[in-house]
C-alpha cells in the first residue's frame, strides 16, 4: 500500500537567494540579543541582501566547499545565504567540537565562523564536488558524525515548495525560530519562509520563559516550531493561559509526540484560533515529509499525516519507504564521496510503521538503535563504537532524551573523563548524558547486550519499586531538598515557585541545588523536579552514601563541600544580599560609612518577588503568595519590635503596628528604625492588590515589561518627586516615598532584550542618582543593581560560599534584630558590629529551625481539624520559611 499527494511542479533555484532583494523592505530578521552577537533588532530583506551579496563577492571564485559553523544569528544566516549565492557546496555544522571533527575530517575550503568571521583555506578547491552537490548535513543533528548527507539544490527547494504548500506559509508570517538552523527541522523553517518573504525571530529563550513570549509578541510572530520536548515545556509553563492572538499555527516534528498531548494541543488549538500541524521527516528527505492536517489531529493523533505534496510514502516489510523530490542524493562518509552523483532513489527510514486505511502514516518504531535528544538523532551503535575505539570497555542504550554508557566498575576513576568522552563523541548536553557502573554487563539469553537492563539501571523504578542499583538513593535527590527546606510534599510536577518557595528561601535552595547538580540551571526555579532530577550527575548519590541528600548537612560538611573547588557559580542577588547586611549593620555600628544598601535591597526583593511570587500564572495565587510573604516578613520583624517595646520601652505605639510611615514625625529617630520593614509590607501589598485585578493581570500577559515599567515610573513621580503634597511624612525612608524601588526591581525581573536592559539602566540612574543627592550614598545603591542587571550570575570563590549563604539566608532577622544588639553595645563598634550580626544569626537560626518545627508540628496534629479548602491555605501562607 501506498500514500501519494497531489503533483507538485520542481524548482531548479532557490528561492530564499535568488528572491531575496525582491522583498524590500519587509523584515527578514527579529533578533532577540538573547545570543552572543544577534543584539541588532530587525533586519530588513534589503539590509539582508546587502550583506548576503558584500560576503558572497569575497567569496566569489571556483566552485568550493564552503563550511558554515552555525548559531540562530544574522551572521550565520548572512554567511549561509553568501555561499548558496557564490554557487559553493555548504557544509552546515554546530560550532565547537563537531565542528572540529568535521573540519578535519573532510578539509573545507572556506570556513565562516558564528561570529561572520571568514578564513579562506584556499582559492581552489581540494575536492572534486559533484554539480548537483548543493549541502551536505549531519545524519545526527549537531553530533559532527562523519557520516553526511548530500542533498543537491532541487532537493532543498522541492522541500521548501512541499512545506510551504502543506503549511500555506504567508509572507506576513513571522516563524519564532528557537530550533537550531544546523538541525534539518530548523533550516527548513529558514528556508520556508525566507522564500516567500516571510521573517523569522531568532533567539535562544526558553518557551517557558516570559521573555520569549515577550519578543514573539513584539516581532507579530505567528508560528513556532517544536520538538515534543518544547511542548511538554508548553504544558509546564502555563502556555493554554497565555493570550495569543496572532498565533496561527504550530508545527511538532523532531520525533514521536505522545497521542493524548497531540489531542489536548489540538483541542487548545481550536479553542484558541491556531492550527496543530503534527510532521515527520529526516535529514535525509532534505527535512519534513509527511504533515497531519489539523482537522485530522484530534481523530488520529497517533499518526504523523499524509506525505507532503510531490511524495509518496510506503511500507516494504514493515519499514517506511520514502519517495519524492526532496530524496537525498546519498550518503558521504569521507571526503571522496563528494564528488558522486545520485545513489539513492528512495529512502528506507529505518523506522518501523503502517498506513492506515485513510492512508496516513503512522510510525510504530524504530528498526536501528537510534534515539532523538532535543530532535538530534543519535545512533547508539556508532556512537558505542567510536568510544570502544578510544579504548573505553562500553554499551550505550537510551530513550528519546537521553544516551546511557555503561562501563565496568573498575573503570570508576576514569568515569568523568568517559562522560567527557562520550559527551564530545555524541554532541548531546551534559544533562542528557549519565555513566553507570556494572559489575558485569548485562546479557540476553542469546548472548547478546540486554540493553533494557542497562537502561533500567540508569532510569531506576519509582520509589518503591527501586531496586539496589539506584545509585545508593530513593532517585529522587531533587524533591528531598525541596521537601526538607521548603517543608512541603514534593511532587515530579512540582517547581520551586508552585512549592511556595520566595526570595527569603531561594537562597538556601539554590546554593543547595547548585552543590547537587553541580552548576545552577538558568530558570531553575520554575523547572519541574523531574527535569532537575535528570540533571544530576549519575554518580552523586553514590558518592554521598545511603542517605544522600536527605540527611541534614552539617557546617562542617559544607565547608568541606565547597573548598573542593576554588569557584562557584551563585546567582548575582545572593552575594549582594549578604554584602548588603553586613554594609548595613557596619555603618549603623560606626564602624565605617557606606550608606545606600537598604535601597539596593529594596530592588533586590522587588526583582526576586518578581521572579518567584509572581511566577504563578494565576492571578489569585500569585495575590495570595505576595500577601503570604509579607506575611513571613511581619511576624518575625513583631517579635524583636513588640519585645523591644514591653521589655525596654524601646520605640512607639504606632511601630507595633508598623505603621510610623503614617504617624511618624518628619525627623529621624528610633521609630523609623524599622522603614525598610514597613516599605515592604507596603510595596507587597500594593503589588498583591495590583495582581488582584484580572484587568491588570491581563496587562501583565501582554506587556510583561510595560506593566512593571508604567507602575514604577507612576510611583517614582506620584511619591518620590515632590510635586504633590502627601497626608504623611515625606521622609526618605517613608514606605511611598520608595515604593519605586521595589517596582523598579519587578521590572527588571522582565528585561528580555538588550534595548530594554540599555532602558533599565538609563531609569536606574536617573531615578536612583537623585534619591538622596549624596553621590557616594546613591552611586553605592546604582552600583549594586546594575551588578545584578548586566551580570545575574557571578562566580564567588567556594570557600566564602558557606559564609555568603548563611548572610543572605539570614538578612532580614539580621536586619530587624541588630538595634538591638546596638542599644547594648553601643560605643564599642567593633563588638557591636561583630554581636549585632551574631544575634542576628541566632534568631534567624531559631526562628527557621525550631519555630518552623514548632509551627510544622502544630499544623501536622491540627490538620484533621482543618477545613481543606480555606484554613489549608491560610496554613501555608503563614508557615515561616527560610
Amino acid at each position: 500500500m501506498t500514500a501519494s499527494a497531489v503533483p507538485l511542479a520542481p524548482s531548479p533555484t532557490l528561492p530564499w537567494v535568488s528572491r531575496l532583494a525582491g522583498h524590500g523592505t519587509r523584515p527578514a530578521l527579529h533578533t532577540s540579543g538573547a545570543t552572543e552577537g544577534t543584539a541588532e533588532g530587525t533586519v530588513t530583506y534589503a539590509d539582508l541582501a546587502r550583506r548576503v551579496d558584500d560576503l558572497a563577492e569575497r567569496l566569489d571564485g571556483p566552485r568550493r566547499l564552503v563550511q558554515v559553523e552555525g548559531r540562530s544569528t544574522v551572521d550565520t544566516v548572512a554567511g549561509y545565504l553568501a555561499a548558496q549565492a557564490a554557487g559553493h557546496v555548504v557544509l552546515l555544522v554546530a560550532p565547537g567540537d563537531p565542528a572540529a571533527r568535521l573540519r578535519e575530517a573532510y578539509r573545507p575550503d572556506v570556513v565562516l565562523d558564528p561570529a561572520g568571521g571568514v578564513e579562506i583555506v584556499r582559492q581552489r578547491s581540494a575536492h572534486e564536488l559533484h554539480p548537483d552537490l548543493a549541502l551536505l548535513l549531519s545524519t545526527s543533528g549537531s553530533t559532527g558524525s562523519a557520516k553526511l548527507v548530500r542533498l543537491s539544490a532541487d532537493n532543498l527547494a522541492a522541500n521548501a515548495a512541499q512545506i510551504t504548500s502543506a503549511l500555506a506559509v504567508r509572507p506576513d508570517d513571522c516563524a519564532a525560530l528557537t530550533l537550531p538552523i544546523t538541525y534539518c527541522y530548523g533550516l527548513s523553517v529558514l528556508h520556508t519562509h525566507l522564500a516567500v518573504g516571510a521573517s523569522l525571530l531568532l533567539t535562544d529563550l526558553s518557551v517557558v520563559d516570559d521573555c520569549f513570549w515577550q519578543l514573539f509578541r513584539a516581532a507579530g510572530a505567528t508560528t513556532f516550531p517544536g520538538v515534543p520536548h518544547t511542548f511538554e515545556l508548553l504544558e509546564r509553563s502555563g502556555f493554554a493561559d497565555r493570550d495569543l492572538p496572532g498565533l496561527r499555527y504550530v508545527t511538532q516534528a523532531g520525533g514521536r509526540m505522545e497521542p493524548e498531548r497531540v489531542r489536548r494541543f489540538a483541542q487548545l488549538g481550536r479553542e484558541r484560533g491556531w492550527d496543530l500541524f503534527v510532521m515527520y521527516g529526516q535529514s535525509e528527505a532534505t527535512a519534513r515529509m509527511t504533515c497531519l492536517p489539523p482537522d485530522l489531529a484530534a481523530e488520529h493523533p497517533d499518526t504523523v499525516g499524509l506525505p507532503v505534496p510531490g511524495a509518496t510514502v510506503g511500507v516494504v516489510d514493515g519499514e517506511i519507504v520514502f519517495r519524492g523530490p526532496n530524496v537525498m542524493l546519498g550518503y558521504a562518509e569521507e571526503p571522496a564521496d563528494l564528488a558522486r552523483g545520485r545513489t539513492v532513489d528512495e529512502l528506507r527510514t529505518g523506522d518501523l510503521g503502517e498506513l492506515t486505511g485513510e492512508g496516513l502514516v503512522r510510525v510504530l518504531g524504530r528498526r536501528a538503535r537510534f534515539v532523538k535528544v532535543l530532535g538530534h538523532r543519535i545512533d547508539l551503535d556508532a556512537l558505542e563504537s567510536r568510544l570502544r575505539s578510544e579504548g573505553h570497555d562500553v554499551r550505550t542504550t537510551g530513550r528519546d532524551g537521553l544516551v546511557v554508557v555503561a562501563c565496568d566498575v573498575a573503570a570508576a576513576p576514569a568515569r568523568e573523563s568517559l562522560r567527557r568522552t562520550a559527551i564530545r563523541a555524541s554532541g548531546v548536553p551534559r544533562e542528557s548524558l549519565r555513566v553507570v557502573l556494572v559489575g558485569d554487563q548485562p546479557l540476553l539469553a542469546s548472548g547478546k547486550p540486554d540493553y533494557p537492563a542497562l537502561l533500567a539501571l540508569a532510569c531506576p523504578a519509582p520509589a518503591g519499586e527501586a531496586s539496589a542499583l539506584s545509585e545508593g538513593t530513593d532517585g529522587r535527590a531533587v524533591a528531598n531538598l525541596y521537601g526538607r527546606l521548603l517543608q512541603r510534599d514534593v511532587g515530579d510536577e512540582a517547581t520551586f515557585v508552585s512549592l511556595g518557595g520566595d526570595s527569603l528561601s531561594y537562597v538556601e535552595v539554590s546554593i543547595r541545588l547548585e552543590e547537587l547538580l553541580g552548576h545552577l540551571p538558568p530558570n531553575w526555579h520554575v523547572t519541574p523536579v523531574r527535569d532537575l532530577e535528570l540533571l544530576r550527575p549519575a554518580d552523586r548519590g553514590r558518592r554521598r552514601g545511603p542517605a544522600g541528600l536527605a540527611a541534614r548537612t552539617t557546617w562542617r560538611t559544607r565547608w568541606r563541600t565547597t573548598r573542593r573547588t576554588t569557584w562557584r557559580t551563585m546567582e548575582t542577588s545572593v552575594w549582594l544580599r549578604a554584602l548588603a547586611i553586613v554594609l548595613i549593620v557596619g555603618t549603623h555600628a560606626d564602624v565605617f560609612s557606606l550608606q545606600g544598601t537598604a535601597n539596593a535591597l529594596l530592588v533586590i526583593a522587588g526583582y526576586q518577588v518578581a521572579r518567584f511570587q509572581l511566577a504563578d500564572p494565576g492571578r489569585r495565587a500569585r495575590a495570595r503568595r505576595v500577601v503570604g510573604a509579607a506575611v513571613r516578613i511581619a511576624v518575625p520583624s513583631l517579635v524583636v519590635i513588640v519585645g523591644a517595646h514591653l521589655l525596654g520601652g524601646y520605640y512607639e505605639t504606632r511601630n507595633l503596628f508598623l505603621a510610623n510611615w503614617i504617624f511618624g514625625e518628619q525627623h529621624l529617630g528610633p521609630p523609623w528604625r524599622f522603614w525598610f520593614v514597613e516599605a515592604m509590607i507596603v510595596a507587597l501589598v500594593v503589588v498583591a492588590a495590583v495582581n488582584a485585578s484580572s484587568r491588570v493581570a491581563d496587562l501583565d500577559r501582554r506587556h510583561p515589561f510595560g506593566l512593571p515599567l508604567a507602575l514604577t515610573v507612576a510611583a517614582f513621580v506620584l511619591f518620590r518627586l515632590p510635586i504633590l503634597p502627601l497626608p504623611i511624612p515625606r521622609m526618605q525612608g517613608s514606605a511611598p516615598v520608595v515604593l519605586y524601588l521595589f517596582l523598579l526591581g519587578w521590572a527588571l525581573a522582565r528585561v528580555a532584550t538588550p534595548a530594554q536592559k540599555r532602558l533599565m539602566t538609563v531609569l536606574v540612574i536617573a531615578m536612583i542618582g537623585t534619591f538622596s543627592f549624596n553621590p557616594a550614598r546613591d552611586g553605592l545603591t546604582i552600583a549594586f543593581v546594575l551588578l545584578m542587571l548586566w551580570r545575574p550570575v557571578t562566580r564567588v570563590p567556594a570557600v566564602l560560599v558557606p559564609i555568603v549563604q548563611v548572610l543572605a539566608a539570614a538578612s532580614l532577622y539580621i536586619y530587624v534584630i541588630h538595634w538591638q544588639a546596638l542599644e547594648l553595645l553601643w560605643g564599642h563598634p567593633a563588638a557591636a558590629f561583630a554581636g549585632s550580626l551574631a544575634l542576628g544569626l541566632a534568631y534567624w537560626w531559631v526562628w527557621t529551625r525550631l519555630v518552623a518545627a514548632a509551627w510544622g508540628g502544630i499544623e501536622q496534629r491540627s490538620s484533621s481539624l482543618m477545613s481543606p479548602r480555606v484554613p489549608r491555605r491560610w496554613s501555608r501562607a503563614h508557615r515561616p520559611a527560610n
